[in-house]
């Protein structure tokens, strides 16, 4: 038996941050999804064995001023993506610089020397991935596509998802449905 899952990122990372804090009776405020506000001093030794518990599900806690703001880039990045009900129509430059509070040539600067890609191929990643959620867990057409990740045309997107992905999204979709009707097949046999 195959189940199929569909969940929410935020809700999951939210609830495990709630869990590790409430565990070790640490008093805390969730400023955002990739800030906490610790309101008593930790000692060292509950500092590491909360640091050893949040690795445990891919969360690293950074301590490093440019590495936090570059994942604070992230974070604004995949707010943008996956929360937002349809990307912003302004420029990615101005909202990230009035999210960050720093000008975009700074930000798009550090976050080039840190992760040796750029802002804009980051976002593009994002943009595809969330795609093929969208295509794989909801359903929806290349043009509904298009149209949640705001994107001028459903060729401009296709064009993006083939140099991404190395496929085009109908062959992908394609191969998607394929699995499906493969697993059934294996289903119904069981």
């Amino acid at each position: 038996m195959k189940l199929y899952l569909k969940y929410n990122i935020n809700v999951s990372f939210k609830r495990i941050l709630q869990d590790k804090f409430n565990k070790m009776g640490v008093e805390y405020d969730l400023a955002s999804l990739n800030e906490v506000d610790i309101k008593k001093e930790i000692s060292p030794e509950d500092f590491k064995q909360l640091n050893m518990e949040l690795n445990e599900y891919g969360i690293e806690i950074v301590e490093n001023q440019k590495n936090a703001l570059v994942q604070k880039i992230k974070d604004t990045i995949m707010e943008m993506i996956y929360i937002e009900e349809k990307l912003p129509t302004e420029k990615i430059s101005s909202y990230l610089g009035e999210k960050l509070n720093h000008s975009y040539s700074y930000i798009a600067n550090l976050f080039s020397a840190e992760t040796y890609t750029t802002i804009e191929n980051f976002i593009i990643f994002q943009k595809i991935e969330y795609a093929k959620q969208l295509m794989i867990a909801e359903g929806l057409t290349l043009t509904e596509v298009a149209y949640r990740l705001n994107y001028s045309s459903t060729a401009h997107l296709s064009a993006q998802f083939k140099k991404t992905t190395g496929l085009t999204a109908s062959v992908f979709q394609r191969i998607i449905a394929k699995r499906h009707e493969s697993l059934e097949k294996v289903e119904e046999m069981i």
